[in-house]
C-alpha cells in the first residue's frame, strides 16, 4: 500500500499544499491560485482538494499530515519578544493574543477542523517540523546532491532567521542558527516598506530597483556605511546583530522608526505609488550590497563547516536572484540549487519531505544533474473541453490547430511582428514564478517591448525588468553563464559582444531615459545594468515551450524571448482557462493561446466584465 504524505503552509502568507505518494511529489499548488487573492494565509483548502484529487487519494489514504511549522514555540518567541520589549508594544500584544488563544495554540484542532470540511479525517498522524527545517527539507531533499551545504534565511519561522545545515543522505543537521530578532530578511524587508513598497511582497521591486542606483555616488556609499555603522553589526561568519533602536517589527505595527531613519538618511519614508528619485535608488542598492555581504559570509561558513562542494537555499531571502548569480559566480561552490518555491508556500513540500525522510527514515533516490521539482510543473492542467466551455461562456472566437508545430511557426511570426500573447499550456507552475505554461510572452529584440508589457499588460511600474526564456542549449549565446537555471533564480550578465555602448553621462541620467536607452541587441530583458534574471528551457522538461521559442529562432535567428507572469499587477498568476480568458480581455494582449487554440484579440465580442477589477487587486 502506497504512503502518501499531505504537507500544508498557513495562516501567514502564501498558503500552499503538496503531497508526496512514496517520497515521488505528485503535485504542489498556492491556494491563492484557487481563491484569486495575492498571497492568501488562509488555510489551502482548495490546493489541498487539488492535490488530493491529483494523487487519486482521500484524507482517509494519508499516513501523516505535516504542517510546516510549530506553533507552540512561535507562540514562546512572541511572549518572550513583547516580555522583552515591555512596556512598548502593548497595542500590537493586545490585538495578536486573541487570535493565538482562541485559534492557533490549537493548530492541531484547526487543521482538523478545516480537513473536515474536505472528507472524513479519521485519526491521523500530524507532524509539526519546524519552520527552517521545511525550508531546508524543501532545498535539500528534491535536490540532485547526494550531499550539501543548506542554507536558510527568511524574515522568522518560530525562533530561527537564518540556519546553516548539512544534508547528507535522508539526514538534515542543523549546525548554526540565527535568531529572532536579528534577521537579514526582516532588515531587507524594512528597507522595502522605506522605499515605499510592500512588505512580504515588493521585496523584489527593490531588488530591480538597485541597479538605478549609482555605485560611485556619495549617497550609496555614505548610507552602506551608515547602515554598518548604525543598523547592523556584521560578524565574519555573517551572522547579524539589529539595533532594535531603529526597527519597530518586534512589537510595533510598522517595519521602522521612521523618524530616526529620516535623521540618518534625509529622506523621509516614500509614500507607495509616489515618483521614484534617485536617493531611494541609491538606498536599494545600498542595502543590496549589504545583503549579498552577509549572504556570502553566511555561504562561506557553510561550505567550511560542512565541507561540501555543492549548496542549496530556501527561505524568503534565497529568492533574490541578484545575490544567487554573484554566489555562483564567486565558484565557493561548483554548483547551486535553488528552491523554486523558496518562500512560505514552499514550506508545505518541506514539510512532506521531512515527513518521508526524518520521520518516515526513508532513503533518497537521487538522480545526479536532475531535481525531483518537475520543472515545477505541480498544478493544475487543464483539458481542451475546459478550453472550448469558457470560449462559448464568452462567445470567444478561436482557430483550433491540429497541428501543435504549425502553429509555434505562426505564434512565432505574430511575436515577431511586435505581438505580446498569454500563453497557456499544461500543468499549472508552483513558486513565484511563470515558468512557460502560465506566461505572457514577447519579441526581446523590440525597443519597446519591455515599455508596453509593463504599462500596457502588467499595469505596473515602468520600472521594472523583465525575464529571457532561452533554449538551454544557446544559453551562452546570449548570457555569461554556463549552466541551466530552469527556475528563474538566476541573474547573469548579458554578453559583452551583444551589449551597445553608453553614453558617457549614462548613470546621471533620470531613470526612464536610462530604462528606455537600448543596451543590447535584445533589449526587453537587458536591465540598466546589462544584466538578466534566466530561464532555460530544457526541451525535455517543458517540450511545448521549446518547440515555440525553436520555431521564433527558426524565424529570426534568437533563442529566446522575453516571459512574464500570465497576470496583471496584484492578481495572482492565472490558474484555469477562464482566468487566462479574462485576463487577456482586460488587458492590451494581442493573442492568446491556450492549448492549441489560438484567440485574436480584434476579433473577440466586446468586453463586459467588470470595470472596477483594478480596484479589486492590491497593489503589490
Amino acid at each position: 500500500m502506497s504512503e502518501i504524505i499531505l504537507g500544508l503552509s498557513a495562516y501567514y502568507h502564501d498558503s500552499a499544499a503538496a503531497i508526496l505518494k512514496d517520497g515521488e511529489i505528485i503535485a504542489a499548488a498556492h491556494e491563492e491560485r484557487f481563491t484569486r487573492k495575492k498571497h492568501d494565509s488562509s488555510f489551502p483548502i482548495n490546493a489541498t482538494k487539488y492535490v488530493l484529487n491529483e494523487a487519486g487519494a482521500s484524507l482517509d489514504d494519508l499516513t501523516a499530515i505535516s504542517f510546516y511549522d510549530k506553533p507552540y514555540i512561535k507562540f514562546e518567541r512572541l511572549l518572550e519578544t513583547y516580555h522583552g520589549f515591555a512596556p512598548k508594544g502593548l497595542t500590537s500584544f493586545l490585538s495578536a493574543m486573541p487570535v493565538w488563544v482562541k485559534e492557533k495554540l490549537f493548530m492541531r484542532k484547526m487543521l482538523k477542523d478545516e480537513l473536515s470540511k474536505i472528507g472524513q479525517l479519521n485519526k491521523k498522524q500530524f507532524l509539526f517540523p519546524e519552520h527552517h527545517l521545511s525550508h531546508a527539507a524543501s532545498a535539500f531533499y528534491p535536490s540532485p546532491y547526494e550531499e550539501a551545504a543548506i542554507v536558510t534565511v527568511d524574515g522568522v519561522g518560530e525562533w530561527a532567521t537564518t540556519t546553516i545545515a548539512h544534508g547528507r543522505g535522508n539526514e538534515i543537521e542543523i549546525l548554526r542558527q540565527l535568531d529572532f530578532p536579528h534577521s537579514l530578511g526582516l532588515l531587507y524587508s524594512a528597507f522595502t516598506y522605506y522605499c515605499g513598497f510592500k512588505v512580504n511582497s515588493g521585496e523584489y521591486k527593490l531588488m530591480g530597483l538597485a541597479p538605478y542606483g549609482n555605485s560611485d555616488d556619495g549617497h550609496t556609499r555614505k548610507w552602506k556605511q551608515i547602515i554598518l555603522d548604525e543598523f547592523v553589526d556584521i560578524r565574519e561568519d555573517g551572522s547579524l546583530l539589529l539595533n532594535m533602536d531603529y526597527f519597530n517589527f518586534a512589537t510595533g505595527l510598522t517595519m521602522c522608526c521612521e523618524d530616526k531613519w529620516e535623521k540618518l538618511f534625509g529622506i523621509q519614508r516614500r509614500e507607495s505609488e509616489s515618483q521614484l528619485s534617485q536617493p531611494y535608488m541609491d538606498l536599494a542598492l545600498a542595502i543590496q550590497q549589504v545583503t549579498e555581504d552577509i549572504v556570502f559570509r553566511l555561504t562561506d561558513t557553510a561550505e567550511k563547516l560542512t565541507g561540501c562542494e555543492y549548496l542549496v537555499m530556501a527561505g524568503g531571502v534565497a529568492l533574490n536572484c541578484v545575490s544567487n548569480g554573484k554566489l555562483l559566480r564567486r565558484g565557493t561552490f561548483k554548483d547551486i540549487w535553488i528552491q523554486p518555491a523558496a518562500g512560505d508556500a514552499g514550506g508545505s513540500v518541506g514539510a512532506a519531505y521531512a515527513a518521508w525522510h526524518i520521520w518516515k527514515k526513508e532513503q533518497r533516490k537521487v538522480i545526479p544533474g536532475q531535481d525531483s521539482m518537475k520543472g515545477a510543473y505541480l498544478g493544475p492542467e487543464f483539458h481542451f473541453s475546459d478550453m472550448e466551455r469558457t470560449a462559448r461562456k464568452y462567445n470567444a472566437s478561436y482557430e483550433k490547430y491540429s497541428d501543435f508545430g504549425r502553429l509555434c511557426s505562426d505564434v512565432a511570426e505574430l511575436l515577431t511582428q511586435g505581438n505580446i500573447l498569454g500563453w497557456f499550456q499544461g500543468r499549472m507552475e508552483y513558486g513565484p514564478r511563470a515558468l512557460g505554461n502560465r506566461s505572457i510572452i514577447g519579441d526581446p529584440r523590440h525597443p519597446e517591448m519591455q515599455k508596453k508589457l509593463n504599462l500596457k499588460i502588467k499595469y505596473r511600474e515602468g520600472f521594472r525588468p523583465f525575464a529571457p526564456s532561452v533554449l538551454e542549449e544557446d544559453i551562452l549565446d546570449y548570457f555569461d553563464l554556463d549552466r541551466p537555471t530552469p527556475y528563474m533564480l538566476l541573474v547573469a550578465p548579458v554578453q559583452e559582444s551583444r551589449r551597445n555602448t553608453l553614453p558617457e553621462n549614462y548613470d546621471q541620467l533620470p531613470m526612464y531615459e536610462r530604462l528606455y536607452h537600448l543596451r543590447s541587441d535584445i533589449p526587453a530583458i537587458t536591465h540598466v545594468d546589462y544584466s538578466a534574471r534566466i530561464q532555460s528551457v530544457n526541451k525535455d522538461t517543458n517540450g511545448k515551450y521549446w518547440k515555440l521559442i525553436k520555431a521564433f529562432k527558426d524565424k529570426t535567428g534568437y533563442g529566446l524571448v522575453v516571459n512574464t507572469s500570465f497576470n496583471v499587477r496584484g492578481e495572482p498568476i492565472v490558474c484555469t482557462p477562464e482566468d487566462a480568458y479574462i485576463c487577456f480581455m482586460r488587458t492590451e494582449m494581442d493573442y492568446l493561446v491556450m492549448g492549441e487554440y489560438l484567440f485574436k484579440k480584434s476579433d473577440q465580442p466586446v468586453w463586459k466584465g467588470d470595470d472596477d477589477w483594478r480596484s479589486r487587486y492590491e497593489l503589490d
